[in-house]
């Protein structure tokens, strides 16, 4: 594979080309005058270039490749791309509707050209993510493109700089850190439950007694940045309190699920930034300015941060600090982890809070358990007094809480899909696979296998995440295997964070049933998972919310 890689790639069919060209013209001079010479050097170069578009389409999948036995639908445009830009349903169904057409199948071919494999079994994830992790890293033009958003963070870096980053950074999400922080996202969760009711208050009418429609989405990410604001970087960024927020107002323009948005960044995966900036489309420079105006507030973060710290005594341990003090990192590494934090430990967390909300619409039974389990713990209007000492250790303990954030994230990963790129020959199980091959993992799909998780996989069901013997919640919900629940995947490059994100989702929900009731205030049939990074509803989550006290 990689000799025919060198041999018929786009460079060396250009210098064959020439090359015959050449001893062509030198062995039958008298057939060539200037204008026929360059006539033949651009017709061989051509007929090179069919030759190359044969051999890649047509003989190497179908003769040559070690993966020429995998079966597949290998289509043009792979399902893979298709996700992106689908427009009717969840673009992950594609991946649980190829996983029902090829029910034997462990890996299967989703492109003509038999490069890009989709892992359907989760029995082979051990070898893609776990113990042959590094042998993969996510396509280069995959990681260009969130690494202009995420930056050269745990995201997007690889092999040994990611080994480091990960070493370097882990201290910062320490069990015992993640425990500490519980009180001050109680405490961001009972500004945002005031601030809606204070909304509620000014937008309800007489008719609708009390109540009023909240776009949620929006104020699951201004709570979730002040939460990062404050482990990340020890801010106070208060975005629920005021009416707009610089930081906010990036983000929200630059995940912002629309369909032209969506189409660039599905274009920028398929081929790369620096084609697609190319183009005369007025995206691109959007584009460059969002992430430029990030780049240049989390610069202006960092040097506030590093003077805090020498001429205040900064005494802080949110993760900006603990990396400044390490002195394992300079201002640019540290911007580029700040991008990291910033965008994952808020955008993911608001999608997942957007959806917990969603479903407990749907489910308003469940929505009455979940309140009566949280106020039999913590009162009936627990914001209105501090939070009890060990308040991380209630919430944990708490099963409907525990197994609706669980189900959530099963049923509405975050990231729904992530891709791998073999940087060297290798193998999974007993599949050679050859360096350049694309892996597909559709965590959508893994999430939702009936296979895994029965004839009920697609249905909400939080009681798969509470123990039927002793009432306790479990982290595993009935799953055989780590692999069988990917929402953070597994191995070394698991998400850091997820702990963290799991104290926020506990908080907030926690807050939130006791504070409201809620229904949807919207067509359910717009409520579809799109977007750039993390899947939001396409059309946001409209919810008719009524406070169950007065004013704290």
């Amino acid at each position: 594979m990689t000799i025919a890689s060198h041999l018929f790639s786009l460079p060396s069919l250009t210098i064959a080309g020439a090359v015959e060209c050449f001893l062509a013209i030198r062995l039958f001079p008298d057939y060539f005058d200037s204008h026929s010479r360059f006539a033949a050097a651009v017709g061989t170069i051509l007929l090179n270039y069919v030759f190359g578009v044969i051999f890649w389409a047509l003989l190497y999948p179908n003769l040559l490749s070690p993966l020429r036995q995998i079966h597949g639908p290998r289509e043009i445009i792979s399902a893979a791309y298709r996700t992106i830009v689908v427009k009717e349903g969840p673009a992950g169904d594609l991946f649980l509707n190829l996983a029902k057409r090829y029910p034997d199948e462990d890996l299967i071919a989703l492109d003509a050209f038999g490069r890009q494999i989709f892992v359907a079994k989760p029995r082979l994830l051990a070898d893609l993510l776990s113990h042959k992790c590094y042998d993969f890293a996510k396509p280069r033009r995959i990681a260009a493109f969130l690494r202009l958003i995420l930056g050269g963070g745990l995201v997007t870096v690889e092999e040994d700089s990611h080994k480091f980053l990960r070493k370097n950074t882990l201290p910062a999400f320490h069990a015992r850190h993640i425990t500490d922080l519980y009180p001050m996202m109680w405490t961001k969760a009972g500004i945002l439950t005031r601030r809606l009711q204070s909304e509620i208050a000014n937008g309800a009418s007489t008719e609708s007694k009390g109540s009023a429609v909240l776009e949620l989405t929006a104020w699951a990410n201004k709570v979730t940045l002040d939460i990062i604001g404050i482990a990340g970087m020890g801010r106070e960024i208060n975005a629920v309190e005021k009416a707009s927020d610089p930081l906010q107002e990036l983000y929200e323009e630059l995940l912002e699920p629309s369909r032209e948005k969506i189409v660039f960044a599905a274009l920028n995966l398929a081929f790369g930034f620096h084609i697609i900036k190319m183009l005369p489309w007025q995206l691109n420079k959007l584009f460059v300015y969002l992430t430029s105006s990030l780049d240049n507030i989390c610069r202006d973060l960092i040097r506030e941060k590093r003077h805090a710290i020498v001429q205040t005594k900064d005494d802080h341990f949110d993760i900006l600090s603990l990396l400044i003090k390490s002195n394992n990192f300079d201002d640019e590494v540290l911007k580029d982890q700040l991008l990291t934090f910033l965008a994952a430990g808020h955008e993911t967390t608001a999608s997942s809070l957007t959806w917990s909300a969603y479903l407990l619409a749907k489910h308003p039974e469940i929505q009455k358990k979940l309140r009566d389990e949280v106020t039999q713990t913590l009162g009936h209007n627990p914001q209105a007094s501090d939070p009890p000492a060990d308040l991380a250790g209630l919430l944990k303990q708490m099963p409907y809480l525990n197994g609706i954030m669980y189900e959530t994230l099963r049923l509405y990963p975050t990231v729904p899909v992530t891709f791998r790129e073999a940087l060297r020959d290798t193998r999974i199980g007993e599949q050679f696979i050859p360096q350049g091959t694309e892996m597909v993992v559709s965590i959508w799909q893994i999430n939702r296998s009936p296979n895994i998780w029965g004839a009920d996989a697609g249905e909400f069901r939080p009681e798969r995440w509470i123990n039927a013997d002793d009432g306790k919640p479990n982290r595993h919900g009935g799953a055989k295997s780590n692999y069988d629940f990917l929402t953070f995947l597994q191995g070394p490059r698991s998400c850091i964070g997820q702990e963290f994100a799991k104290a926020e989702m506990r908080c907030l929900l926690a807050a939130l049933v006791t504070s409201f009731s809620w229904d949807l205030a919207m067509d359910e049939a717009k409520i579809v998972p799109r977007g750039v990074i993390t899947i939001k509803p396409e059309h946001g989550m409209y919810l008719r919310m009524r406070p169950l006290h007065g004013g704290q």
